[in-house]
This record gives C-alpha cells, sequence and structure tokens, in this order.
C-alpha cells in the first residue's frame, strides 16, 4: 500500500471513528437495519368493531334450529361406549351409537368452559390470550405436500417441516408455531408425531399444537409437554391448543374423541371444529349451515366439559363450498365469509373463543388467484371477531400444500392486520393538530416535526413487496413476487437461530423420542 493510500484509509477510519463517536452514524443505522431480528409482535386486540350480519331474529332462529337437531335428530359418538356412558348420565337419550340432547343441555354444560384462557409458551414473554377480543395467529396445518420455487410440488419430508418451524419462529406477525405444518411422509406414520413435538419444542419457543391423529399420540404430546414445562406447570396452565374436527354430517369418531379426552383431562385446550364444505357436509343455504355448525360444536364442546369442567376449548368453524361442476372446494367466496361472520356471532353469544378463518386459496401456486382469495379470507376473519387463527400462511392448492414462497407472503400480509386491528387513535397525538398548524395552507408535512417524530412507526411497512423505482426494480432482475419470496425464505432460513433450551431438558425430550419410537415397529399405513 503506497503512503499516500495509508494516509487516506488512516483519515477514512479517522473520520468513522469520529462519526460512532458521535452516535453511530450511517454504519450503526445499517448495522441495525441488517441485524438478524427474531421479534415477535404480541396477539392482536382489536380496536374495531366485529362485523355483524345476523339480526338477534336469525340468531334466535338458528339457534332454536341447533337445539331442534340435537334434541330430535341426534348425533352420532362412533365405537366410543365410554361417551355414550358419559352422555346417558348426563340425560342425554342414547340409542344404540345416536345421541339425543334435550334442549338446554348442551347450552348449559358448554357454560363451564372458559371464555378465555392462556396459552403458556416456554418463553413467557410470548404466551398468547385466547379469546375476548385478541386474535392469535397460528400457520398453515396438514398439508401432505409441500411447495418451492426451485424444487416445485413434492411429498413433504421431516427437513421440511423443520424448516417450515424455523420460518415460523423467525416470522415477526407469527404468534404460534401452530401443529402439522406439514405432512412428513419420510417418517413412519405412528411415530412422526414424535419428531414434530420435538422440532416445536426446540426449535422455536413459540406456542405450539399437540398431536390428535391418536389417542396414544395425544398422550405422548401430554407427556413430552411435562418433560418442557415441568409437570405441575403442565397440570395448572394450557400450554397446548389442539385441533378436533367433527366428521360433519354429525358424527364424532373415537380417534378425535379419543384425543380430546386426554387433552381434556389434561386441562389442555381443543379446537372442537365442524369440517364443512358447503354442498357436501352441510346445506348449501348460509342459514342451514349455521345450524349445523352450532349443533355440532353444543355437542362437541359439551363432551368436553363432561370429561372435565372447566377444559378450555374454542368453537371452530372450518367453512368453504363447493364448485359444482368439479367437485373442488372454493374459497374466499362471499358465501364463507358469511358463514364466518355469523359463526362469530354464535360464538360470543356462547360466550366462546373463535377459531376459524385463513390464507385460504385453491390456486396451485401464489399467484393472483391465491392473492385475491387470501386477501379475502384474512381481512373478513379479522372482520368476523376470530380469536385463533389456524392456517394463517403458507395454505396452497386447497390446504393440500404448504408452499414455502406463500409462508413468507402470507406471514409478511399479516402485518397489516396487526395495524389495522389497532383502529383509529384519537390521542393528542393521532389528532395531529400541531402538524396541521404547523404546516399550514401550501405547504408540506415531510419536514414538520410531528412527521419527524413518528415515522418510523406511523405506517405498516411490508419486509416482502417492491416498491422501488422501475429502474432499480429491473436492474435488480425484474423479480416477481414468488421469486422475492424464494430470496426471503433462503435469507430467513440462512439467518435462523435456534433459542435456547436447558440441555437437560433438551436431552430428556430426544431420549423420550428415542425410547418411544424404539418400543414399536414402524407403520407406513
Amino acid at each position: 500500500m503506497s503512503d499516500a493510500a495509508a494516509d487516506a484509509t488512516g483519515a477514512s477510519a479517522g473520520a468513522a471513528s469520529a462519526r460512532r463517536a458521535r452516535g453511530g452514524g450511517g454504519a450503526a443505522r445499517r448495522a441495525a437495519r441488517t441485524a438478524v431480528s427474531v421479534e415477535t409482535a404480541r396477539y392482536i386486540t382489536r380496536n374495531i368493531p366485529d362485523f355483524e350480519v345476523l339480526n338477534a331474529e336469525a340468531l334466535e332462529i338458528i339457534e332454536t334450529n341447533a337445539e331442534t337437531v340435537l334434541a330430535e335428530i341426534g348425533v352420532n359418538f362412533v365405537d366410543n361406549p365410554q361417551a355414550l356412558e358419559r352422555w346417558r348420565a348426563a340425560g342425554a337419550e342414547v340409542t344404540g351409537e345416536r345421541v339425543r340432547i334435550p334442549r338446554g343441555l348442551a347450552r348449559q354444560l358448554c357454560a363451564t368452559a372458559p371464555s378465555t384462557f392462556t396459552q403458556a409458551a416456554r418463553n413467557p414473554a410470548r404466551n398468547v390470550e385466547i379469546g375476548g377480543r385478541n386474535l392469535v395467529l397460528a400457520p398453515v396445518y396438514g398439508p401432505p405436500f409441500v411447495r418451492s420455487a426451485g424444487g416445485g410440488r413434492r411429498y413433504a419430508t421431516m427437513e421440511d417441516f423443520r424448516n417450515f418451524v424455523k420460518l415460523g419462529y423467525m416470522s415477526k406477525w407469527l404468534h404460534h408455531s401452530g401443529g402439522t405444518v406439514c405432512e412428513p411422509t419420510d417418517v413412519a406414520v405412528n411415530k412422526r408425531h414424535l419428531d414434530m413435538l420435538l422440532a416445536h419444542m426446540t426449535l422455536s419457543d413459540k406456542p405450539f399444537m399437540g398431536s390428535v391423529t391418536e389417542p396414544e399420540r395425544a398422550t405422548d404430546s401430554v407427556e413430552m409437554a411435562k418433560l418442557l414445562f415441568g409437570a405441575d406447570f403442565v397440570d395448572a396452565n394450557a400450554v397446548m391448543t389442539s385441533l378436533i374436527n367433527i366428521n360433519s354430517p354429525l358424527t364424532f369418531d373415537a380417534t378425535m374423541m379419543g384425543a380430546l379426552e386426554v387433552y381434556a383431562r389434561a386441562g389442555q385446550a381443543c379446537i372442537v371444529s365442524p369440517f364443512i364444505v358447503g354442498g357436501a357436509m352441510a346445506p348449501t343455504t348460509v342459514a342451514g349451515t349455521l345450524t349445523q355448525v352450532l349443533a355440532e360444536v353444543l355437542a362437541g364442546v359439551a363432551y368436553s366439559q363432561l370429561v372435565r369442567p372447566g377444559a378450555p376449548v374454542i368453537m371452530g368453524a372450518f367453512v368453504t363450498s363447493i364448485d359444482m361442476n368439479s367437485g373442488a372446494p372454493t374459497f374466499g367466496t362471499p358465501e364463507a365469509a358469511l358463514i364466518t361472520y355469523g359463526a362469530g356471532q354464535l360464538a360470543r353469544r356462547l360466550g366462546l373463543p373463535y377459531r376459524s378463518g385463513g390464507a385460504f386459496c385453491g390456486s396451485k401456486l401464489p399467484d393472483a388467484q391465491a392473492a385475491y382469495e387470501t386477501a379475502n379470507s384474512l381481512n373478513m376473519a379479522l372482520l368476523a371477531g376470530v380469536n385463533f387463527m389456524l392456517h394463517a400462511c403458507g395454505w396452497l392448492e386447497g390446504g393440500l400444500v404448504a408452499s414455502f414462497e406463500k409462508f413468507v407472503m402470507d406471514a409478511d400480509q399479516l402485518g397489516a392486520l396487526h395495524h389495522l386491528a389497532r383502529g383509529v387513535d384519537m390521542s393528542d397525538n393521532g389528532q395531529a393538530m400541531d402538524a396541521i398548524r404547523e404546516v399550514g395552507p401550501g405547504g408540506h408535512y415531510l419536514g414538520c416535526a410531528h412527521t419527524q417524530a413518528n415515522f418510523k412507526d406511523a405506517f405498516w411497512r411490508t419486509e416482502l413487496l417492491d416498491y422501488k423505482p422501475y429502474e432499480t426494480w429491473d436492474e435488480e432482475g425484474g423479480r416477481d413476487t414468488q421469486a422475492l419470496a424464494e430470496a426471503r425464505v433462503n435469507r430467513m432460513l440462512a439467518d435462523y437461530q435456534q433459542p435456547q433450551l436447558d440441555p437437560g431438558i433438551a436431552e430428556a425430550l430426544k431420549d423420550y423420542v428415542a425410547r418411544r419410537k424404539a418400543a414399536e415397529p414402524d407403520a407406513f399405513g
């Protein structure tokens, strides 16, 4: 290096040192912008009203009709003699596997379920409160396939599952790690739940869901939770919220009810959720579907309270319509929206937290169809008063596919829901009269004191979408949203840092998984 170059280098270093001494300068600001962040926003608390589509008369008609369904038609509890005995002892009429519930009985039993509850995370700062005016966001659940821009559509693997858990942990606007974010088909059916639970418990410190595919897998979930949190803590707190689907119409199978029994006995939360495809699993009309949804929920929630009064439970409503030409489910439709809004009103009248909505779409790719349908579905759920939103990011192809690119696209848009839910700030700062006085006629607000004080957090800002000038966008390769999302997925996974966990707890969890896997042969059927 020449003397002149050395002098220049020394001068540059001295100038940089002086800038740092004055408070950091541009380098510090750039470092702050590029630092790895695992910030998680607090769950949403709505400061906007719920959107209601049913008047008092309509609500009363639907509630009366649901009681008629339970009392006169009844529901089936299949292959579950213990459930039939519980219902008989509670005063229901049991004929074979058919349970007819007298008017008012199911609602009376539901009254012991809490209207709100806290689900604890292993990081207490990430606990979530489910119910009331709150909205908790969780990722896609259940797809057997995954899609990525580089790998296309394929069966999911355990490595895919772990990567989704990492993305969920790194996503600011996502409050919950979820459950079966995808179904890893490279691990035996009877053992994959152990690996999935281990991933949620060790790769993230957000709340998570338990397994429901067999009662003994629910038991594994509870036992592993006791290793993670401590047995006494699990006995006294909800640490899992798990999905119990009803086989609509009006059928409760032994597998799902067996899992519900395990969780209810342990004081863990369940989502009791009819699985409705209008025209196939329920009537084609909004009022008819709402009647069936309410009847099924009343029976399912009431049963959880027969197992353990006070067990936390969420009223679920997964609703879509059907394309009468192809038979495929459709998403983002006005009929599904009306049912979702109406079910929210029924849940609030029942005094239960409400699960519905998601980033629903029927598209095969994260394209315009996916964006339209997803935007309709997300905004609908926010306005419907949903308290727990499963499938909030990553859903593709009617739920058959978990998409890496769509996961981060949706997760970015969840930030817009947070900001919309804040409502209108009517504080002195929100009214901005000082700014209006300072600028006056014909001026601009870019440099005024109010703008300088508020610009950092005045507006929601995407971390994905492109708002650059055309020339810059073109120079950077003219990337569409999927390409931007692919780059973000890669960056987030590269930046991922595993949250700390006590080594003794981590070892105990791994040992439990190893022992349970060794106890029985693999089953892939």
